[in-house]
Parts: structure tokens; C-alpha cells; sequence
């Protein structure tokens, strides 16, 4: 070590972190796989990622995909190799990684978060069935006739298993589906699809997510829709600023910290 006399700055050796992976066999490092980070659900997973692998004195590496093909995921898996990684979260669809292409790195260790479950794979993830069969059952139970739907994207597994719960929930009580809508996950699409409730005979309406849900509040506002006057609206994710809507939005819980924080467990 070395320090300057007299000096506030002082520079003292520390461990070398390739040399002692090399000598206990790992690099306490935890790869994090995932398509964007433009969503609040993955934002808040990947916080508690971090949050948990340093109270465990991990790292987290951030490896991004550039698209949903099995091309780009390969290309993904392959970094892997040149990282020093120990294990692997995967924040996507697994039926991307079900291709003779995509392997692991041998000794790795993987764990999907928010997929459908798979043999081969350990998935985390919430009850995404029955969290969208209670929006819409609360919505019923208001006493309105039928319940449309914006769903997310069909390629996300979460979004489909929300849409067929809302069927499902629909189903049980004899309800004819009025219209299901889709979204890309933002506040934009869920604008675009208020525009198109606003010009039906909605009066109730399960958003997939908060971000949507905004969009959709957005556009019964402009065309002087009252929520929940003359519409009612549930979202999906309880995002932090839900509360803070205009007016607050009715919302299903999904514990994204704590699938975050077993993941790494």
C-alpha cells in the first residue's frame, strides 16, 4: 500500500477479482438476459436482482437481446462465454430458449423469470391466471353486463395468459366476449385502444398492465369519458404511480421485487 504524508488521498492495494475467481472455481457474478428495459415490471425486477445479488456480494452484468428471434438470443448465450458469469437470470419467453441453438455455457446455472414454465428450465413467476381473473370478476361484481380487454403483445406469454383468464372469467358466468384489443406495453397503445373504446358501448374495461391503462385513462379524458363515472377501468403491475393517476387506478398487486429477489436466492 501507499499513501501520500500529509495528504487526504491514500491508494492501498486491493484483491485482485480475476485471481480469486480463479482460485475458489467462481466470479460471484449473475448475468441478467432481458429484451428492454422500457417497461416498469422489468425495471423494478431488475432492481431487486441488484438489490439481492449485492447483499450476497454478487455483481449483476446486463446482457441485452436486440430482438425477439432465436438468432439474437443465441447471440446473447454466446456473450455469456466471454463474461465472467456464474449463473444466468433470463427475463424473456422461454419458448426462445427451446431451440437446439441456444445453450448455456457448461456449469451454468439459469433461472427464467415471468415465462411459461418449462421442462429443463427453474421459472419464477406471479399467478398471472388468477390476478387477471379477479380484475375481472371485481368488475363483474360492479354489476357491469361484460368486461373488454386490452391485452399486450401476443409473442409474451404473461399478456396470453391474462387474455385467456379474462375468456375464462367471461366464461364461468355465461358472458359473450365484446372485443378484445391489443397493446405493445405502452401508454401509447393503451391511448390508441381508449380512442377505440371511446366510440363503443364499453362500460368496463381489464387493462394487461398500468402503463396501458394510462393511456386508456387518457383517452376517456379527452373524449369526455368519466372514469369511474361512466366507465371502470383495473389495471395490472400496481406501479408506484398508479395512485397518482387521474383518478387513481384500480390495480392487481404483482410482487415484481420479490421474483426478483428468489430469483437470485
Amino acid at each position: 500500500a501507499s499513501c501520500l504524508v500529509g495528504s487526504e488521498m491514500c491508494i492501498r492495494d486491493r484483491p485482485n477479482s480475476a485471481a480469486r475467481a480463479l482460485k475458489r472455481g467462481s466470479f460471484r457474478t449473475i448475468g441478467v438476459i432481458l429484451y428492454t428495459l422500457a417497461t416498469t415490471g422489468n425495471v423494478r425486477t431488475l432492481e431487486a436482482i441488484a438489490a439481492r445479488a449485492a447483499e450476497e456480494d454478487y455483481a449483476v452484468t446486463l446482457i441485452p437481446v436486440a430482438a425477439r428471434t432465436p438468432e439474437a438470443v443465441q447471440g446473447a448465450f454466446s456473450r455469456l462465454n466471454e463474461l465472467a458469469v456464474d449463473a444466468v437470470i433470463v427475463m424473456m419467453e422461454v419458448h426462445l430458449l427451446d431451440y437446439s441453438t441456444v445453450s448455456l455455457p457448461p456449469g451454468t446455472h439459469a433461472v427464467v423469470i415471468d415465462s411459461e414454465a418449462s421442462e429443463g428450465y427453474s421459472v419464477i413467476d406471479t399467478d398471472q391466471a388468477d390476478g387477471a381473473q379477479k380484475a375481472v370478476q371485481h368488475l363483474l361484481d360492479l354489476g357491469h353486463s361484460t368486461v373488454w380487454h386490452v391485452g399486450g403483445p401476443a409473442a409474451s406469454f404473461a399478456a396470453e395468459r391474462r387474455v385467456s383468464a379474462w375468456r375464462s372469467a367471461l366464461a364461468e358466468r355465461g358472458i359473450p366476449e365484446p372485443g378484445l384489443l391489443r397493446g405493445d406495453w405502452s401508454a401509447d397503445s393503451g391511448y390508441e385502444a381508449g380512442l377505440r373504446l371511446a366510440a363503443s358501448d364499453c362500460t368496463a374495461v381489464f387493462v394487461a398492465n398500468d402503463q396501458m391503462a394510462l393511456g386508456v385513462l387518457r383517452a376517456f379524458n379527452e373524449q369526455g369519458i368519466r372514469v369511474p363515472g361512466d366507465v371502470s377501468v383495473v389495471g395490472f403491475d400496481d406501479i408506484p404511480d398508479s395512485s397518482s393517476f387521474s383518478p387513481p387506478l384500480t390495480t392487481v398487486h404483482q410482487h415484481l421485487e420479490g421474483m426478483g429477489a428468489m430469483a437470485v436466492q
